[in-house]
């Protein structure tokens, strides 16, 4: 007997992010040495953009308990 198999859609979960704070600490030496210089000027107006997106997180939290082999309180039957 031919049994055809069914394929669903699939369910696409959000992505999972993972987030990672690294610090380290570095020296940079710094040398001023002093020197005249005689300077042609050529200006550079630099415009700055912000484009801004946002995300939202949420957090949820769960317990799991053992409540052993029967339910809590008096216990009534028979």
């Amino acid at each position: 007997m031919y049994c055809p198999t069914n394929v669903m859609q699939p369910i696409v979960h959000p992505t999972q992010c993972c987030v990672q704070h690294h610090c380290c600490k570095t020296i940079v030496p710094h040398i001023h040495p002093s020197h005249t210089q005689h300077i042609n000027h050529h200006m550079y107006q630099h415009m700055h953009y912000y484009p801004h997106t946002e995300s939202v997180a949420t957090e949820v939290t769960n317990q799991h308990f053992n409540c052993g082999a029967r339910p809590p309180g008096p216990f009534i039957g028979r």
